[in-house]
């Protein structure tokens, strides 16, 4: 009986302790996690938009140039990132818009990037998802984002929307190809796309 009672006080003991190591290494750790998760963003912000950065993997740096470049903007209800290029004052070059969906198996985090007419896609970023590593995981890789580099958010008769068509099936300005073997997640990269230029259209207008 003495033994079970030891046993118990023991796993209670080492349990309160481990919480506490945990909840320790949290409040250490949580700025540094944190500032690289904002580190991140803020990476595939400036690689959407073209922007260079002399050291890619400093963070600082990183923050330092989306500082100077990028100044905050609502159109109607959207908030944007307009890329002035270090003047506070200037017609911005570009534009770059957040946004995020569902994927298959998780959120998709990334930022569309518009040339100066709010039409043509300047880049994109998948920069936060979950998809499957060699199928839907394929939306982060640089041979699909670059698919949408000059496409348009209008249709050639203008009006909004974008589509991620069945692969090798897009023609027109306003589609790019899907993944093979990643129907569901092309799929719902394209609501997001979608949804996101009709409503970018619609709040400008």
């Amino acid at each position: 009986m003495l033994a079970s009672i030891r046993v118990v006080l023991f796993a209670a003991i080492l349990a309160v302790v481990c919480s506490l190591l945990l909840a320790g290494a949290t409040q250490v750790f949580g700025p540094y996690r944190e500032a690289n998760e904002k580190a991140e963003e803020v990476r595939n912000f400036l690689s959407a938009l073209e922007i260079p950065v002399e050291d890619p993997s400093d963070a600082r740096a990183l923050v330092d140039v989306f500082d100077e470049n990028i100044r905050e903007a609502n159109v109607g209800e959207l908030t944007i990132y307009e890329y002035v290029g270090g003047a506070a004052n200037s017609d911005p070059i570009a534009y770059a818009v957040p946004f995020s969906g569902s994927g298959l198996w998780g959120p998709v985090l990334g930022v569309l990037a518009l040339e100066s007419d709010f039409e043509t896609i300047r880049g994109v970023r998948f920069y936060k998802q979950e998809e499957t590593p060699g199928l839907g995981g394929e939306i982060g890789a640089q041979w699909f984002q670059d698919q949408f580099v000059g496409k348009k958010l209008v249709s050639g008769s203008g009006n909004p929307g974008f589509s991620v068509t069945k692969p090798g099936a897009a023609t027109n300005q306003n589609e790019v190809d899907g993944i093979t073997g990643a129907t569901m997640t092309s799929a719902r990269v394209g609501v997001m796309i979608d949804q996101l230029a009709k409503n970018l259209l619609e709040e400008r207008n």
